[in-house]
């Protein structure tokens, strides 16, 4: 927001005796006014939550659920921009050079954490362009075949691909995204040959294991879940490091044949560098309390979602670790930075 404009507007007309006071000395009189008085003004028009990926998707699913809570406590429509393309590199660029104005928000997601990490050159920082705001939720990735796939837990998957090198065909978001690291990682750990399928977006790419055109794909286990109960793709294990509150009967790659296999989801809200420090507080205390919400955290766990506000201090270690830690799996895996 242009901060003339706004405070104009903080400022009712002039009387007709005082119509020759001028804009600057106006000007001076509410940029006098303590900050919290300005940051109260916030929002006086609807928010948009840009959100690198397909409608259908983990992160679009949280999103919507954010937004929703949002618009509801704030009294101002929030939307969900989805910005799919470039493994999350798009939505992010379009987030990033928005106003600093607390009217754009930006789903973040540990692809943006990859995306750091293997690319020498982006349209954007993660670390100097956003302001974290609160880490939202923790998740899982989930492995899933599509059900003409002949195995039913993860050593038969294992035994399958070593018998078919090269023959099974996994989907992924995009190059480089987290679906297709947590691939790699698995291929590089139980020494198996797959064929990668990038698409543009794990809404597509999912669509496209339910219908058989891929054999496989790391998907969120919240974009996941719905078509697991419905037999459409048949769930194998999940990538985190304990099993999923959602999902307890499904293991974790490491107890089912892959020792020390880990991978965690998390989606965060970040804004644009410059975001005015009462606002990005406001917007934290908002979402936090939208996520703690009965109605919320059920909708969430339904969905194999966490929530887990923080602070914005809490949020900006967290991408700090990822960052370190994709880069160390990126090395592992053999990708060559791009």
């Amino acid at each position: 927001m242009n901060t003339i404009s706004h405070a104009q507007r903080l400022l009712p007309s002039p009387p007709p005796q005082c119509s020759s006071l001028s804009l600057s000395v106006r000007l001076a009189l509410v940029l006098s006014l303590p900050l919290p008085a300005l940051a109260q003004a916030w929002p006086t028009k609807p928010l948009r939550l840009v959100a690198a990926s397909s409608p259908g998707s983990g992160v679009d699913l949280v999103a919507r659920v954010i937004a929703q809570k949002l618009g509801e406590q704030l009294g101002q429509q929030a939307v969900v921009d989805n910005r799919a393309g470039a493994g999350g590199n798009l939505g992010a660029e379009v987030a990033a050079r928005s106003a600093p104005d607390g009217y754009t928000l930006f789903m973040g997601t540990p692809a943006h954490a990859i995306n750091a990490a293997l690319y020498r050159k982006l349209g954007y920082d993660l670390v100097r362009d956003f302001t974290p705001v609160t880490l939202a939720t923790t998740g899982h990735y989930v492995l899933v075949v599509n059900p003409s796939v002949p195995a039913k837990s993860v050593r038969e998957f294992v035994a399958l691909a070593k018998a078919r090198p090269g023959r099974l065909t996994y989907a992924s978001a995009g190059n480089g995204n987290a679906t297709h690291l947590a691939a790699e990682l698995l291929r590089s750990m139980a020494g198996i040959d797959m064929l990668h399928v990038p698409y543009k977006g794990s809404g597509p790419a999912l669509s496209d294991v339910i219908a058989g055109h891929a054999d496989l794909m790391f998907a969120n286990l919240t974009a996941a879940m719905p078509h697991i109960r419905s037999g459409r793709i048949r769930a194998l294990g999940v990538t985190g490091g304990a099993r999923a509150d959602s999902a307890r009967d499904l293991p974790t790659l490491a107890e089912a044949g892959v020792p020390g296999y880990a991978v965690s989801a998390w989606y965060g809200v970040l804004a644009p560098a410059g975001t005015p420090s009462e606002v990005v507080a406001r917007l934290n205390a908002e979402i936090a309390r939208a996520l703690r919400a009965p109605d919320t955290r059920a909708r969430l766990a339904g969905d194999g979602a966490d929530p887990a506000p923080g602070t914005p201090v809490e949020f900006a270690r967290l991408i700090q670790s990822e960052i370190a830690t994709w880069t160390k799996v990126i090395a592992q895996a053999g990708l060559k930075p791009e």
